[in-house]
């Protein structure tokens, strides 16, 4: 599972002209899944992106998103376990295949609501991410570092 984590000072989701998912201050966190991944394993991961200490205090990084009261922005995107090291096409074969990595996200979701204030993209949509970038700060959170 990867995790692409960016502090935002606010960011929402589109698709079809909808709202589907929008925070104020907080992480905008892109999501992606591979074979091996489990619930356990993204458990793990929020708990990891709750905790980071990413947002400033006396000029310091020092404060997490739960010590600010922010939210979760999470949006799932396959691309993330793209292949870019042959010929110029990507390749998404190490991405987990679409059945179950709609139902690892929906435990996702659920498990986030759990931990903190959340909003969500939509698996499989042709999504419009729409962020203001904090900083900015962009952090990459990979199962495999566990």
């Amino acid at each position: 599972m990867k995790f692409v984590i960016q502090r935002v000072s606010e960011a929402r989701v589109e698709v079809n002209g909808t709202i589907t998912g929008q925070i104020a201050q907080g992480l905008l966190v892109f999501v992606g899944f591979t074979d091996s991944d489990t619930p356990e394993v993204c458990i793990k991961m929020l708990h990891k992106t709750i905790k980071l200490r990413v947002f400033e205090t006396d000029g310091k990084m020092n404060l997490s998103v739960g010590d600010i009261q922010g939210a979760l922005l999470i949006v799932p995107q396959f691309t993330l376990y793209a292949n870019l090291f042959k010929g110029n096409r990507p390749s998404f074969t190490e991405a987990l295949e679409p059945v179950r990595a709609a139902e690892l996200f929906s435990i996702c979701k659920e498990k986030s609501e759990q931990m903190v204030s959340s909003g969500f993209g939509v698996f499989g949509a042709d999504m419009k991410v729409h962020l203001l970038n904090d900083g900015p700060i962009t952090l990459v959170l990979d199962s495999r570092d566990f």
